[in-house]
């Protein structure tokens, strides 16, 4: 691998460059915190060749909101519902977007 390599997978928000202690304290929080949400299925680590969890840019993202959450006084199970939650309805949004600039043209073209 060369170090062009190495920081072109730096600039991936997906690659698992961070281990959970250093995503920790990145966040500053816990790694019980980090196992906690990803116990409530919330971010999921990759996992090293030794088993341990590494994680994501995108991923420390995610938890940043989950312990914004918490720290506001919403349990743990909670905010990661709330999360996928909101991460669905954004979804389903930007489909009905798409649908209705679909439409849009279609009517457009007739």
């Amino acid at each position: 691998m060369t170090a062009d390599d190495t920081f072109s997978r730096l600039d991936d928000d997906d690659y698992p460059a961070y281990t959970m202690g250093r995503a920790a304290d990145m966040l500053g929080t816990t790694q019980n915190f980090l196992r906690a949400i990803g116990e409530h299925r919330l971010i999921t680590p990759l996992r090293s060749e030794g088993g341990h969890r590494r994680y994501s840019r995108y991923q420390l993202r995610i938890a940043a909101r989950a312990r914004e959450l918490v720290d506001q006084g919403t349990p743990v199970e909670a905010a990661c519902r709330i999360i996928i939650l909101e991460d669905q309805l954004e979804e389903a949004q930007r489909i009905n977007a798409e649908h209705h600039r679909s439409a849009a043209l279609h009517t457009a073209a007739t």
